[in-house]
C-alpha cells in the first residue's frame, strides 16, 4: 500500500529514477552503449542519463535515511490520509476542506476529522444537493486507504470522524526519537530565510524596547535553523543620517585629538544628550553639524574614522547584552544600503511611479494613504529610501525565499507600504516569496502603561538583565540551593539559566501580537506556565534516571531493545503529547506566533506529572528505600519527555542546567 507520509521530495526522486531508467532502457534499444562510433552523441546522452541516475539514488537514499529519522508530523500524516479519502470519495470536488484536530478528550479517539460538516455545506451551495455530514463521514471513512497509524476510526454525532492511533505505531515513533534523537520534521526543499531583528541605533543605548525584538527574531532564528534553512541574521542598525552630523561636530570639540587618540567615551547616552541639546540651542554649532553631515556623506577619510569610532562604541555595548542573551546576529546597519539607495530611485523614476511633491520625490503605492519618500527636497535620502534598498538587496542578491522583519507593530502600515512597493515594481511574486512583519506589541509596567523607571525614563536593558540575575539568586538563595545543594559553580550556572530562561521565557509565552506586563515575581514563580517552573521539571525529570543510577549508556540500550509499553492511559497520553512537537513546530512556521511552544512545553510538563504521580518508574522497599525494580520503558518516557523538552527550550534560547 502507498505510504502516505513519504515526503513529496523522495516520491519526486522516485518518479524520476523511473523515467530515466526507462529513457536508458529506450537507448540500449537503439544500440546506444557503445558499439558504433556513429552514435557518439547518443552515447554521450546515455552516460549522462546514468550519471543522473546514479546521482538521483544516492540522493534518494540520503532523503530516506532523513525521512526515517526525522519526527513524523502525525496531524500531517492523518491529514494526508484523509485528503485521500475524501478526494476518492467525492473526486470533483474542488479544495475540499480538510480539518484534523487533536481530540481533546480521550473519548473521542486520539484525532478528530471534522470535514464531513463543511463538504455538507458546499454540496448544498454548489449543486443544491442536501446531504447530511454523518452520510458524507460514512462515506470518507469508506475510503481510507492502508496504512501505518490508524487503529480504527468512529463516526460520532452529526459526522465528527473519531481516529485512534495504532499503539505499536506510536511505540516506533517513541523509539526512533530516542535512538535518533530530536529530528526536524521533512520539510522538502532547504530555502534561504533572512531574519531582521534587534535593531537599535548608534549612540543611544539599548532599552527595555529593544528586549521583544531580540528575544523573538533570536528564537525565530533558532526555529528555522532547526529544520535545516540557511538562516541570515540581520541587525539593521540606525547607523547613518543626520545625527551623525552633530555627533561628530561635538566629537571634534570635546576630543580635538581624537584622529590619534581614541576618545574616551563612557557614557555614549549622556554623549547624545550633550551634542542634542549644543544643536537645539546654539545655532552656530547647527550649522557645523550640517556640514559634518555633507563630509560624512561624502566619505572624507577623518569623518568617516569620527563615525566609526561612534560606532564602535555602541558595538561594545550592544554585544554585552548580545552575550547576555545569547544572540548571534551579523550588522548590516543603513549604511550597507547608502550606495545602492541611488539606484532606487531611478529604478522609480523608469517604472513611471514616482511623483514630485513640493520638491520631494514620493511613490503612491494602490491601497495605501501616505506615499513614500524616497528623496527629500535637498536630495538627501530617507528612511523609506533604506528600506526599499534593504528589500532589494535580501530579494534580489541575498536570494531570501522568507523575509521576516520582527518590528513593532507602530511600524505595520510602513512596512506594509514598502513590502507593496517591492511587490508593485516587480522584486518579487508573494505567491512564491514569503515577506512577512512578524510585529509585537509593548512591554508594560505592572501599573499597565509604558514599562518606564520611577523617574519616567526608558528602562535601559542592561539594568533590567543585571536586576535579573540579583532576583534569581536571590531566588535560590530563598530556597537555601546556596546551603547543600550545589557548588558555587552550579549554582552561578543556576543563575544566569533562571535570569535570563525567565527573562525570555515571559516574553515568548505570550502572544507577540499582543502588550505584556513585564513582572519579575511572576516570571520568577516556580509554580504555573513560567520558565522557572519549567526549568526545575526539567532537573527533576533528568534527576530520576540518575538517582535509579541509569546512564545514558544503558538508556542508549534500552531504546535499542525495549518496547515501549503504552498500557496505561497516562503513559498513552504522556507518549501522544510527545510526538505531538513536530505538529507544534510546523503551526508556528506557518503563523509565527512562538507563543504556541510555550504552551506545549507546559502542556508536556504537566502531562508528564501526571504520569510520574501515576506510574512508578522506580519502585523501592518502603522500610529501607532500596531499589526494588527498575521500569526501564517508564524511564525511557521520561528520558524521551526530556528530550523533547531540552530542544524546545534550544529554540527559545533558553539554557536548562541538570542541577537546580
Amino acid at each position: 500500500s502507498r505510504n502516505y507520509c513519504v515526503t513529496t521530495q523522495i516520491s519526486f526522486q522516485e518518479n524520476e529514477i523511473k523515467l530515466l531508467t526507462a529513457e536508458i532502457e529506450r537507448l540500449k534499444n537503439f544500440g546506444c552503449l557503445g558499439v558504433s562510433p556513429s552514435l557518439e552523441g547518443l552515447r554521450d546522452e546515455n552516460a549522462k542519463l546514468k550519471y543522473r541516475l546514479n546521482f538521483l539514488k544516492k540522493s534518494l537514499q540520503e532523503e530516506r535515511s532523513k525521512s526515517t529519522k526525522s519526527m513524523i508530523n502525525i496531524n500531517s500524516c492523518l491529514q494526508e490520509i484523509f485528503g485521500a479519502a475524501i478526494q476518492a470519495a467525492y473526486p470533483d470536488l474542488e479544495n475540499p476542506p480538510l480539518v484534523v484536530t487533536p481530540s481533546q478528550q480521550p473519548k473521542f479517539g486520539d484525532y478528530q476529522c471534522n470535514s464531513a460538516m463543511g463538504i455538507s455545506q458546499i454540496l448544498l451551495k454548489t449543486r443544491e444537493q442536501k446531504v447530511s455530514p454523518r452520510e458524507i463521514a460514512e462515506r470518507i471513512v469508506k475510503n481510507i486507504p492502508a496504512n501505518e497509524c490508524i487503529e480504527k476510526v468512529e463516526i460520532a454525532g452529526p459526522g465528527f470522524i473519531n481516529v485512534h492511533l495504532k499503539k505499536d505505531f506510536v511505540s516506533k515513533q517513541l523509539s526512533s526519537l530516542l535512538i535518533n534523537g530530536v529530528q526536524p520534521p521533512a520539510l522538502g526543499k532547504r530555502k534561504k530565510v533572512v531574519v531582521d531583528f534587534s535593531s537599535p541605533n548608534i549612540a543611544k543605548e539599548m532599552h527595555v524596547g529593544h528586549l521583544r525584538s531580540t528575544i523573538i527574531g533570536e528564537s525565530m532564528c533558532r526555529l528555522f535553523e532547526f529544520v535545516g534553512y540557511d538562516v541570515l541574521r540581520l541587525n539593521h542598525l540606525g547607523d547613518w543620517g543626520t545625527q551623525f552630523g552633530m555627533l561628530i561636530a561635538h566629537l571634534q570639540d570635546k576630543f580635538p585629538d581624537y584622529l590619534s587618540v581614541s576618545p574616551p567615551i563612557g557614557d555614549l547616552q549622556a554623549f547624545y544628550k550633550e551634542s542634542k541639546q549644543r544643536f537645539d540651542t546654539e545655532e552656530e554649532f547647527k550649522k557645523r553639524a550640517y556640514q559634518c553631515v555633507v563630509l560624512l556623506q561624502s566619505k572624507n577619510p577623518d569623518f568617516i574614522k569620527a563615525w566609526n569610532l561612534i560606532c564602535d562604541v555602541s558595538r561594545r555595548e550592544f554585544q554585552k547584552i548580545y552575550n547576555c542573551l545569547d544572540i548571534t546576529i551579523i550588522e548590516r546597519g543603513e549604511s550597507f544600503y547608502h550606495e545602492m539607495m541611488k539606484d532606487i530611485v531611478k529604478e522609480f523614476e523608469d517604472k513611471g511611479f514616482v511623483q514630485v511633491d513640493d520638491g520631494r520625490k514620493v511613490v503612491f503605492v494602490p491601497g495605501f494613504p501616505v506615499p513614500l519618500t524616497i528623496m527629500k527636497s535637498d536630495g538627501g535620502y530617507t528612511y523609506d529610501t533604506s528600506d526599499l534598498a534593504a528589500l532589494k538587496h535580501r530579494l534580489c542578491e541575498e536570494k531570501g525565499d522568507i523575509l521576516i522583519y520582527v518590528v513593532d507593530s507602530g511600524q505595520s502600515v510602513h512596512l506594509q507600504t514598502v513590502f507593496a512597493a517591492g511587490q508593485m515594481i516587480g522584486w518579487y511574486d508573494p505567491k512564491v516569496t514569503r515577506v512577512a512583519h512578524a510585529a509585537f506589541g509593548v512591554v508594560l509596567g505592572e501599573d499597565k502603561k509604558k514599562f518606564k523607571t520611577r523617574s519616567g525614563d526608558t528602562v535601559r536593558l542592561i539594568d533590567l538583565l543585571e536586576e535579573g540575575l540579583k532576583r534569581a539568586m536571590d531566588k535560590l538563595k530563598d530556597k537555601e540551593r546556596d546551603k547543600v545543594v550545589l557548588t558555587p559553580e552550579e549554582l552561578k550556572a543556576a543563575q544566569t539559566s533562571v535570569a535570563f530562561g525567565c527573562i525570555k521565557y515571559a516574553d515568548l509565552s505570550h502572544n507577540r501580537l499582543n502588550d505584556y506586563v513585564f513582572s519579575f515575581d511572576k516570571m520568577l514563580d516556580d509554580r504555573g506556565n513560567t520558565a522557572a517552573y519549567l526549568l526545575y521539571a526539567f532537573t527533576r525529570i533528568r534527576a530520576i534516571a540518575r538517582l535509579a543510577n541509569i546512564d545514558e549508556q544503558m538508556l542508549r540500550k534500552a531504546a535499542r531493545e525495549e518496547v515501549l509499553v503504552l498500557d496505561h492511559e497516562k503513559e498513552w497520553k504522556l507518549g501522544k503529547c510527545i510526538l505531538r512537537f513536530p505538529e507544534i513546530l510546523q503551526k508556528i512556521l506557518e503563523d509565527l506566533l512562538l507563543h504556541t511552544l510555550c504552551d506545549y512545553l507546559y502542556e508536556l510538563a504537566t502531562t508528564f506529572t501526571e504520569f510520574y504521580d501515576s506510574c512508578y518508574c522506580v519502585e523501592k522497599d518502603r522500610q529501607t528505600g532500596q531499589i526494588v525494580k527498575v521500569n526501564m520503558w517508564r524511564l525511557l518516557l521520561c528520558e524521551a519527555t526530556a528530550t523533547v523538552m531540552a530542544k524546545g527550550f534550544d529554540i527559545l534560547g533558553i539554557k536548562p542546567v541538570q542541577r537546580m
